[in-house]
């Protein structure tokens, strides 16, 4: 890499892209610039949490029947009133939020994008200070402008997005992004408050040594997810993969995503359609995925962004990462279906 790509900014390397967007004319610029500041925000507090007395539980649970965190319930307000002041974006759905929420003011009216955000990926590990962080996905809006979104906007396919990315809160914070030009990580560097270009043009290895599943739900699997994690501890093609699972998303998939692995999210007798937000989740990172030279699947042979969303908190089950990786699960579970059920 060079020193050239070692020393610029997020702003900056976002500009300097700005020519593929002709269409964009600097709004998707200074949009990303408003997510990164709203993720310094919350990284601030992250950091701060065990002295700020913001860690622990509200009381409450979202749509998806999850006690909320007091660092949840942070992240979401402050997404929400950075996006609604940006001028960029007329509204967004959330993880936290039971429906759409738009932006009633003159300015965002006039916003071309819509975000699809998960303000806090992980918040079950925020009190025991594991890696957790934030995932987001921009769409241009289906609406007439001027008009108030619904949610035409943002039951879009995952092909249709404009960009999309997550913030890692850990050991260094990251904020790693796509726009469909392949994907760039910036690493926070705090005595400038200031990503800074660190990872140009990421590229997961065709496969890896790393799988990464819930196995506590081993026995709720579908015979082919079974027998392709035994595969996986007992490979003989090679030396056993390595089991690792943090449990929260963008961690895992991060890793993945530079050594090489796959992420799983079966679905199980619990939840016959996955634990995983299509919209919030799986698209985005999907997107992410793709760009690297990865592969996004829900184990039916279908791609994850060809999926057209029918609820804004729709689940899907989720296999992603090395693409190798990910066409050996698939033919597991094609196996073990025909197996099944043989007509």
């Amino acid at each position: 890499m060079s020193k050239y790509y070692k020393t610029q900014m997020l702003n900056e390397f976002i500009l300097n892209q700005q020519n593929a967007f002709p269409y964009a004319k600097g709004d998707l610029t200074r949009l990303l610039y408003h997510l990164s500041l709203a993720s310094k925000l919350v990284n601030r507090e992250v950091n701060m949490a065990g002295l700020a007395e913001i860690l622990g539980e509200t009381g409450r649970t979202n749509i998806q029947g999850e006690d909320v965190k007091k660092l949840d319930e942070f992240a979401n307000e402050q997404f929400i009133k950075i996006m609604s002041s940006s001028g960029m974006v007329c509204g967004l759905a959330s993880e936290e939020n039971n429906g759409i929420v738009t932006f009633d003011n003159s300015l965002s009216r006039e916003g071309k994008y819509i975000v699809c955000l998960d303000p806090l990926d992980g918040s079950s590990n925020i009190d025991v200070n594991v890696s957790i962080g934030t995932i987001f996905s921009i769409y241009h809006r289906k609406t007439p402008i001027g008009s108030l979104p619904d949610e035409s906007d943002i039951l879009q396919p995952g092909i249709r997005q404009v960009a999309a990315g997550y913030i890692i809160y850990g050991s260094s914070t990251m904020l790693v992004y796509t726009t469909g030009l392949g994907v760039t990580g910036f690493t926070l560097d705090p005595s400038i408050g200031e990503f800074c270009l660190s990872h140009f043009q990421i590229q997961t290895p065709d496969s890896g040594l790393i799988y990464s599943v819930n196995e506590g739900n081993y026995n709720d699997f579908s015979p082919g997810v079974r027998k392709y994690i035994d595969y996986c501890k007992s490979n003989k093609d090679k030396k056993s993969l390595s089991g690792r699972y943090i449990g929260s998303l963008v961690s895992d998939f991060h890793r993945n995503l530079m050594k090489g692995g796959i992420y799983m999210y079966p679905p199980t007798a619990a939840q016959p359609s996955g634990k995983l937000r299509l919209l919030y989740e799986c698209n985005p990172m999907a997107f992410l995925a793709e760009q690297a030279g990865g592969k996004a699947k829900d184990g039916q042979g279908n791609r994850i962004m060809e999926i057209v969303p029918q609820e804004i908190h729709q689940r899907v089950p989720f296999f992603t990462g090395s693409r190798d990786m990910v066409d050996k699960v698939e033919e597991f579970i094609r196996r073990e279906t025909k197996t099944t059920n043989p007509g």
